[in-house]
């Protein structure tokens, strides 16, 4: 089961305020032990929607809209993310309970949320067998 941690931003992620190196070698850390056990498989802090881009759909069918950030509400932005592989959704929020606050003043929040599998999302057996094709391409690419 993959779950993804998603850290929200907060007014000082938002306005670019970078972390403290204590923050920066606790989060080493707790990555550290995330390896270890073998459930890593991504973690990245993402920069302010400031530089970020949004596209929407704003009717059906019809052409995507492009709207440069920021953005507003910074409770609803993402500030970074941890993808991991673990067995159970326990595990999981053991992991999350882990981190340390991820703005290291008392503003952290992490929302955790399961990945959908591709079974998950379709049972046809040839969508399916395309869909592994691709995962297995991409995992040949990062090999390369």
């Amino acid at each position: 089961m993959r779950f993804m941690m998603i850290v929200k931003a907060t007014i000082d992620s938002e306005a670019g305020v970078m972390p403290s190196q204590e923050l920066i070698e606790a989060m080493q850390k707790y990555n550290e032990e995330l390896v270890k056990a073998g459930v890593l498989l991504a973690a990245d802090g993402l920069m302010p929607s400031s530089s970020g881009i949004r596209i929407s759909y704003p009717e059906p069918g019809g052409k995507p809209k492009v709207v440069d950030g920021p953005f507003t509400e910074a409770k609803e932005m993402i500030a970074g993310y941890t993808l991991i592989e673990v067995k159970s959704r326990e595990e999981a929020i053991a992991w999350a309970m882990r981190m340390p606050d991820p703005h290291g003043n008392g503003q952290g929040e992490i929302e955790l949320r399961q990945v959908f599998e591709p079974d998950d999302l379709m049972d046809d057996p040839e969508t399916l067998a395309k869909e592994a094709a691709l995962r297995k391409q991409v995992e040949e690419q990062k090999k390369a």
